[in-house]
């Protein structure tokens, strides 16, 4: 018997990213990134979580089937991301991130996390498992929504 298929989907992809190394203009770079991508979103009903490690993005976005594939293609033709490749894209029972957009650094705070998945040097080699980015992805979210009292996500 086949399994039923279904219209949502996610997609994780890492890419290079074509930003400033002034750490002003850098910061506002990635912020100008946030603000479009959650209107964007928002309005594809797109949930995604993006990490940010070094001068390398990965992220993970979910959604309707066609949703994905236009977010994803508009993040293609970004002159912000070079080199951009799919680590996977799979149908998916259910969304597991619960924002439209939410983004994560490298800080003191989260260090560890980003320690655990070890991502660096997987994207310096141009071989990162999408395994390990969907679950620093999930680890940041827990960790940023534990932070907030909130212990429990139902979604």
């Amino acid at each position: 018997m086949r399994a039923k298929r279904t219209s949502l989907v996610h997609i994780i992809y890492f890419s290079r990213l074509n930003l400033s190394s002034e750490p002003a203009k850098r910061s506002e770079q990635i912020n100008e990134i946030g603000r479009t991508a959650q209107k964007k979103n928002e309005f594809a009903v797109i949930t995604s979580f993006l990490v940010i490690e070094g001068n390398f993005a990965c992220q993970v976005i979910e959604g309707e089937r066609s949703s994905v594939h236009e977010t994803f293609d508009r993040v293609s033709a970004d002159s912000r991301h070079r080199d951009v490749q799919i680590s996977e894209w799979r149908e998916i029972a259910k969304r597991e991130f619960v924002h439209s957009f939410k983004s994560a650094q490298r800080t003191a705070g989260n260090d560890t996390l980003f320690a655990k998945a070890n991502l660096l040097p997987m994207l310096q080699r141009g071989t990162p498992k999408a395994s390990a980015i969907h679950g620093l992805c999930l680890s940041l979210q827990s960790d940023a929504m534990s932070r907030q009292g909130i212990d429990h996500l139902f979604i």
